[in-house]
């Protein structure tokens, strides 16, 4: 089992999200210490974001790229070929200001790319990324869950779906700005362990 961590916190230490994806990562092990685990932080290496010089390298054929462009999408091709080597993704998603950060949005911008992980058919589009089982570790300072704030579930259930995966599990812990917060730790790691039993 290949496992693909993604650490999408702005912050490359103390990160309540990074804190629950490597418990859950943890879990995966304990049950198959064989697995192999590959991690991306994207604050200690973010990925730079979907411009008009990243759209034209992609559409420029790969045969007329100059050396820049094809620098450009290598970054991308090196994230794509990551998700498609794992069996299993765990994603580490603080709420910044409503939705998932700008580093987590780069990250789904360089994975999502037409005919190699989604294509579009007679019966509409078609992810190309199946057979992967997703966790999804939400941290926010207040409490979202099932209301009209929450916008990054919809948000990621609708991504992931749209690239071919479906099988998404989501832990949260809410209120972490409030005076419960290490209660809503606990109770997310006691949900690891529900979800993975």
């Amino acid at each position: 089992m290949n496992i693909l961590q993604i650490n999408s916190s702005a912050r490359s230490s103390g990160s309540q999200s990074t804190e629950l994806a490597n418990a859950i990562v943890a879990s995966l092990l304990a049950r198959q210490p064989d697995a192999a685990v590959s991690v991306r932080d994207l604050a200690r290496n973010p990925h730079p974001v979907l411009d008009e010089a990243a759209l034209t390298a992609l559409m420029t054929p790969e045969d007329a790229r100059s050396p820049e462009q094809a620098a450009r999408v290598a970054l991308d091709d090196a994230l794509i070929a990551e998700v498609q080597a794992a069996d299993v993704l765990v994603l580490g998603v603080p709420m910044y200001n409503f939705s998932v950060t700008g580093l987590l949005k780069n990250w789904i911008d360089a994975i999502c790319r037409a005919r190699v992980t989604f294509r579009y058919t007679e019966n509409g589009p078609e992810g190309l990324l199946t057979g992967k089982k997703v966790y999804v570790a939400l941290t926010r300072g207040g409490v979202h869950r099932d209301s009209a704030s929450d916008t990054q579930v919809p948000f990621l259930k609708t991504v992931l779906g749209f690239l071919g995966m479906h099988d998404v599990e989501f832990i949260y812990a809410e209120g972490m700005a409030m005076p419960d917060a290490p209660d809503s730790l606990a109770r997310a790691r006691s949900d690891i362990d529900a979800v993975l039993a």
